[in-house]
């Protein structure tokens, strides 16, 4: 089975190509024979929104909308060039839903699916996210998804690549974090979004045996997800997301003009 990970925006030039850690971590989670092959959005105009978003940290949420046409065309490319899944990389599933009107394989949000499972195995789940900005988006993603009512704390680190000295900060705030979360609501799972975060910097296994709750890893639950889904052929359903045929090349501007105004 080849599942196709993608990231929400376009790739920089500048690490295209670069040995990339996560990638191994990622293919490491897969079961035997499974495939998976990465990418992202192409560029487009407006995209250089994106760098100033990120370099101010803010990451309001913004950022995660911007490139979701963009987003739907890889998806739709992916699904011409014979994967059986696409997972969205970033665990606050920017462009999931629209995507899956475009398309007729699965396409997995990681938070979503962590969500899900998590609430499977336990009824009370607290969330760990990377900004105090995040908390709002997340808040509003969780009662997109009917999840609300599990969720007992959203709370922030305030640390991502690039405003953190190294591994060990951002594990011991990580788990400063949780446990005052264990302390405060009590939680039976945590789930950490960002995924730059953990498990990509912090093993979340790491962060389950200082805190003394179970830690989800939500890169894992989606990937197994969706190998199921592809093993027992199922999707999202054609009731619920009306697929529109549509091809790469449709995306191409203009849609009624030259583009000469």
């Amino acid at each position: 089975m080849r599942i196709f990970w993608i990231s929400p925006n376009p790739e920089d030039p500048a690490v295209s190509g670069r040995p990339n850690h996560s990638h191994d971590l990622i293919r490491s989670y897969a079961a035997p024979g499974t495939e998976i092959n990465f990418g992202a959005p192409d560029d487009y105009v407006g995209a250089r929104a994106l760098v100033k978003i990120r370099g101010e940290n803010a990451l309001p949420g913004l950022h995660n909308q911007l490139s979701t046409t963009e987003f739907i065309r890889k998806v739709v490319w992916a699904e011409h060039e014979g994967y059986d899944a696409v997972i969205q990389s970033n665990t606050f599933d920017p462009g999931v839903e629209a995507a899956r009107y475009a398309v007729s394989i699965p396409v997995i949000g990681v938070q979503r699916v962590a969500l899900h499972h998590a609430a499977i195995l336990a009824g009370r789940l607290a969330l760990a996210v990377p900004f105090e900005s995040h908390v709002a988006e997340t808040s509003k993603i969780v009662r997109s998804y009917g999840m609300e009512h599990f969720i007992q704390a959203i709370r922030p680190v305030g640390l991502y690549p690039g405003n953190m000295r190294d591994a060990q900060e951002l594990e011991d705030k990580l788990v400063e974090v949780m446990q005052g979360m264990v302390r405060d609501v009590r939680p039976e799972m945590i789930i950490p979004l960002g995924g730059a975060l953990v498990p990509y910097v912090v093993d979340p296994k790491v962060l389950e045996s200082r805190v003394g709750v179970p830690v989800m890893n939500t890169k894992t639950v989606a990937i197994r997800f969706a190998e199921t889904c592809i093993q027992l052929g199922l999707t999202q359903s054609p009731i619920a997301y009306p697929k529109v045929n549509l091809s790469y090349e449709d995306f191409q501007l203009p849609a009624y003009s030259d583009g000469a105004g």
